[in-house]
């Protein structure tokens, strides 16, 4: 049963983290304007995949979950 305390804990952490990250993302200048981010722009249509910013929020996370863990 503590185990699944623990999951429920990181999930909380996870929620928050989220949360925080949309509240004060936009405050952040280099987020969502990295080189590497697909932006496509059309008459009607705009299309924008934030590749190279996933992917340094991907690296961001594996680390500190790999910090937890030890």
């Amino acid at each position: 049963m503590s185990d699944f305390g623990k999951i429920l804990v990181v999930f909380g952490l996870v929620l928050v983290g989220v949360g925080l990250l949309l509240l004060y993302g936009s405050k952040i200048p280099w987020l969502g304007r990295l080189p590497g981010d697909i932006t496509i722009r059309r008459e009607n249509v705009t299309f924008y995949f934030p590749l190279a910013t996933s992917i340094v929020i991907s690296l961001i996370l594996t680390f500190l979950l790999w910090l937890f863990r030890r």
